[in-house]
């Protein structure tokens, strides 16, 4: 199997030349922290729309974090019943993960945002890209926040999505955009040549990056 990507710059690159051609109206890009944000500052710089982050956390499962139960965002949470069942998890451990995600919500947004107020997406076209959907539970979690924010027309969009994810993401934004989902999906980064973890400095870079350009 080939790498669909370079890295997260080439992927922006190339899904905001596909977003170009979807005709948004002054759209709002929030970026999901933090590869995704790489990703959107992307493609801001095409579309020439404002840039920020929709912060949210997965939320792990017992003895693998890895493993999306369920996600949150400031006021969000998302569960998933079936694997809380299937790994009996109890109230505690939710209530416990539950704060530490959103102590980890407060540090990345004043981290990221320092003086920056947060994007006003009141009755805006919002556009949340992060740099591929599998579980699609942080996705899901930034959209229903962006609606409570009052987001007029909430859309989705990544370069490489799972297609079962795809359609459950499809089912709550308004549109979803993918350049492309394979129907063997195993992992986002597997669609990457490179896909190292980015840091906080590399999000706060490419944030400063737009607000210098814009």
């Amino acid at each position: 199997m080939g790498h669909m990507f370079r890295d997260r710059i080439d992927a922006g690159r190339r899904l905001g030349a596909l977003l170009a051609g979807v005709g948004l109206a002054d759209p709002v890009v929030l970026g999901i922290p933090r590869g995704g944000v790489i990703v959107a500052a992307q493609v801001a710089s095409v579309l020439g729309s404002p840039l920020d982050v929709a912060v949210t956390r997965k939320i792990g499962a017992p003895h693998n974090r890895e493993l999306a139960i369920g996600a949150i965002a400031p006021g969000v949470e998302i569960w998933d019943g079936a694997l809380l069942e299937r790994f009996a998890v109890d109230a505690g451990y939710l209530r416990d993960a539950v704060a530490s995600e959103e102590a980890e919500i407060v540090r990345r947004t004043g981290r990221y945002r320092r003086a920056r107020p947060p994007m006003d997406v009141s009755r805006r076209t919002v556009i949340i890209v992060d740099d591929g959907l599998a579980t699609g539970s942080t996705a899901l979690a930034a959209v229903r926040w962006s609606r409570s924010a009052g987001a007029g027309h909430v859309v989705v969009a990544v370069p490489v999505a799972a297609p079962s994810t795809l359609a459950i993401v499809a089912d709550e934004a308004d549109r979803v955009e993918a350049i492309d989902t394979p129907t063997s999906f195993h992992a986002v980064g597997e669609w990457y040549e490179d896909f190292t973890q980015t840091t906080d400095d590399e999000v706060v870079a490419a944030l400063e990056r737009w607000e210098r350009s814009g």
